[in-house]
């Protein structure tokens, strides 16, 4: 089995081939169409889609395979390696035209992810990781925020829960705004440039995978509203409602975001 490094390489080179091709469609009206009861696909999702499925099996045939845009295969269940791959993620923001979107790519091995790269082709900005070999962002080594302190955190998720949040607790917080690409809200807070991200309950493997060993490799942590870091390929991969932060601000944050869970669940 390949080194995660080579891993590592792999990833990366599939996720700056994929960026290109997203580039093709960027701003240029791709054909959509819905995904579910909430959701859109385009025709861009499809297309870096079956390119990467091509690009990492072709190289890892042993591995196995989980993407938002392919049916899933549980197969993967038996696999000691996964790809967890999200083609666009942040397709909206995409399909709006914004900067925030990102093609995330992950492997991951008996539960946890242990390479990653998050690509976000219109801001030219690669997000790098190895389990134990510390997260980069074109390059430079990442670290999270050293904040101790709750109060004027800067915060990135959805509004309403952080308003929220704010009534309950009488912390002053400053709101980041919603990064459509959950992979690189998450990123943004491996590079420190973000003192916690939320992610409300319902999001999925191919959305954290990447991001979760960023944040992890930068020193803070991804963990659901108990501390409990997720695991990656189980029969269901759907997750609660998640925070990634640094070890100092997590519980404070955490019991904040459950309150505010709790009061909007009544």
């Amino acid at each position: 089995m390949a080194e995660a490094g080579d891993d590592l390489e792999l990833l990366v080179a599939a996720a700056r081939e994929a960026g290109a091709l997203a580039m093709t469609f960027f701003r240029k009206d791709p054909k959509t169409w819905p995904k579910g009861d909430s959701s859109i696909v385009s025709e861009a999702d499809i297309a870096l889609d079956q390119l990467l499925f091509s690009r990492l099996t072709a190289a890892r045939p042993d591995y196995g395979w989980l993407s938002e845009e392919t049916a899933d295969d549980l197969a993967r269940l038996s696999r000691e390696r996964v790809f967890v791959v999200d083609p666009i993620d942040g397709t909206r923001g995409f399909l709006a035209g914004g900067n925030e979107w990102t093609v995330s790519l992950a492997v991951v091995e008996n539960g946890y992810p242990v390479a990653a790269a998050l690509f976000a082709p219109s801001l030219n900005l690669m997000f790098e990781a190895k389990a134990g070999r510390g997260a980069t962002r074109n390059g430079r080594p990442m670290q999270v925020s050293p904040r101790q302190e709750l109060a004027g955190a800067s915060v990135a998720g959805s509004k309403r829960l952080i308003r929220d949040a704010l009534e309950i607790g009488g912390v002053s917080l400053d709101y980041y705004g919603f990064v459509t690409s959950l992979a690189y809200r998450f990123a943004l807070v491996a590079a420190g440039e973000v003192d916690a991200g939320i992610a409300r309950a319902g999001s999925h493997d191919w959305d954290l995978a990447a991001a979760d060993l960023l944040v992890h490799e930068a020193k803070g942590r991804l963990a659901d509203l108990a501390g409990n870091r997720p695991r990656y390929n189980e029969r269901e991969p759907r997750h609660p409602t998640l925070l990634a932060t640094n070890s100092a601000l997590g519980d404070a944050m955490a019991e904040l975001v459950e309150k505010a869970d709790k009061a909007q669940a009544k």
